[in-house]
């Protein structure tokens, strides 16, 4: 509220301001906007528009990029080595970030080239650079969302997506083949799909591990002593051996490609 009744009164001051200027140069408020601009209340409204899709940029990192399926693999491979804070979640997200970066680097390339680099030259108008700017995710979501998904949230929309889905299987490219808001659930659910199954295979030998030093712990008669104290170093040890960050981040990635 302090900030719109600051922003009413400075408008309200410009012009007696440039009066009280008079040959300072200044001139009345409209000669501040370019020919042709928009108006004072654009400008406005474009400035909430910028801070409102920064205040979602994460968000749309998540939603749109390949960061679900590796936090969710790293998330249950920390679950599966038995370890409550390490690694801790900020060099986790950090390590599930820069391999995001990694796989969406040609997709970020393409974006800044064709759309938002246009965009900030005056070259193109914001809803041409949108499109450009939205067409290499698209084309990145359709490559690794499932047939199954898609066709779910196209059955859910309206009817007339089902005459499209055909053309977006076979990998069409065509501007407008696919909604984002059909395509966005569909890629995400299909990545915590591809997430789960990963951290499947990756909890599963932990999970033999657990098992055979529970049987030696009762079969030896210590039942006060939890298994989990006795596989925890053996766990961390098979990882090590195994060079387990170096098969788990090279399957994250080529998974993608």
């Amino acid at each position: 509220m302090r900030l719109f009744v600051l922003l009413l009164a400075l408008l309200a001051a410009g012009p007696a301001f440039a009066q009280e200027a008079g040959g300072g140069g200044l001139g009345d408020l409209a000669s501040l906007i370019p020919a042709g601009d928009a108006a004072i209340s654009g400008r406005i409204v474009q400035l909430f528009g910028i801070v409102t899709v920064l205040s979602i940029a994460p968000g749309l990192l998540v939603m749109v990029t390949s960061f679900t399926r590796v936090v969710i693999a790293l998330s249950i491979l920390r679950m599966g080595l038995g370890l409550q804070s390490t690694p801790a979640n900020l060099i986790l997200i950090s390590l599930s970030l820069f391999i995001t970066f990694f796989v969406m680097t040609p997709t970020f390339d393409q974006a800044w080239r064709d759309g938002l680099r246009p965009l900030l030259q005056n070259e193109i108008t914001e809803e041409e650079a949108f499109t450009r700017i939205a067409d290499p995710f698209r084309d990145f979501m359709l490559s690794q969302v499932r047939e199954q998904d898609l066709a779910l949230f196209a059955d859910i929309s309206e009817a007339s997506m089902r005459d499209r889905l055909p053309e977006v299987q076979q990998g069409s490219g065509e501007e407008g083949a696919v909604e984002l808001r059909i395509l966005i659930p569909a890629f995400m659910i299909s990545e915590l799909r591809r997430g789960f199954e990963i951290g499947f295979l990756i909890v599963l030998p932990f999970l033999v591990i657990d098992l055979i030093v529970a049987t030696l712990t009762m079969s030896m008669g210590m039942m006060m002593l939890p298994p989990t104290i006795i596989s925890l170093p053996f766990k961390i040890l098979f990882f090590v051996l195994i060079d387990g960050w170096n098969m788990l981040t090279g399957s994250l990635v080529r998974s993608f490609f």
